[in-house]
């Protein structure tokens, strides 16, 4: 898997690899990482991907973070 860029974020790091045909995008924040796998065919130019990541679909992996902490957080609970 080879780094192709971070990208710049003031909470999450990003960062977009490439590996076997595919772009794999990493968004993490603490210990919670999101992936998305898409085809290189898909998206010809990598700045493409940088565009389309901005606004609602940052907003949307917060929201999911949030969920995957109370996920973690519940599970937690109960083992205690």
């Amino acid at each position: 898997m080879r780094l192709l860029k971070q990208i710049p974020h003031e909470r999450f790091l990003i960062q977009l690899h490439s590996y076997n045909g595919k772009f794999i995008l990493t968004i993490s924040l603490d210990q919670f990482e999101q992936t998305f796998k898409v085809s290189e065919s898909d998206f010809p130019q990598v700045e493409e991907i940088e565009t389309l990541i901005q606004g609602t679909f940052l907003t949307k992996c917060i929201h999911r973070f949030i969920e995957m902490r109370g996920d973690w957080m519940e599970i937690i609970h109960l083992k205690s």
